[in-house]
């Protein structure tokens, strides 16, 4: 009897490498994971951004995705991802969908425990954004991550394919 993380229809948990490769082999997605090298600020070095940008130059356009791998001193503290191998994946996920899985409108609210592991959270910041957020995607939020993720990504397509005036 296989008795696999992955038997009925089970996942195990995602790496930080395991996300950004997903992410990564969809089309056109730009993937930066920041650093002293690229000019971006010291506090988000080690942290990664996906961006839709199918001529592989971002610009201004905001990401759908990323992973976050410490806290913000002063502005991002809420999960306490200074604790060793703990990281959050964020997603933009529309309106809808963070009503679906989160269960209310996207809004900041208190109740919400944002260092628990893999459970979908209102991001601690962004919520009204539509953000929502995993730390340590496993057995029960792998799967439907993925699809947050495509579907992030084809929401950051569409926009991208809007005309611009």
């Amino acid at each position: 009897m296989d008795t696999s993380p992955h038997q009925a229809g089970q996942d195990a948990a995602m790496t930080e490498d395991d996300v950004i490769a997903f992410v990564g082999s969809l089309p056109g997605v730009h993937t930066l994971t920041a650093g002293e090298a690229d000019g971006s600020p010291e506090i988000a070095w080690g942290d990664t951004f996906f961006t839709y940008a199918p001529d592989g130059h971002p610009g201004t356009r905001m990401p759908f995705a990323t992973i976050v791998i410490k806290d913000y001193p002063g502005f991002d503290t809420a999960s306490d991802l200074n604790r060793p191998g703990v990281f959050r994946v964020n997603v933009n996920v529309g309106r809808e969908a963070f009503e679906r899985l989160i269960g209310h409108p996207p809004a900041v609210r208190p109740g919400h425990d944002h260092t628990a592991t893999d459970h979908f959270l209102p991001h601690p910041v962004y919520a009204t954004q539509s953000w929502v957020s995993v730390l340590n995607p496993a057995m029960a939020t792998a799967e439907r991550l993925r699809s947050l993720l495509t579907a992030a990504h084809a929401r950051a397509v569409r926009r991208d394919r809007r005309p611009r005036s």
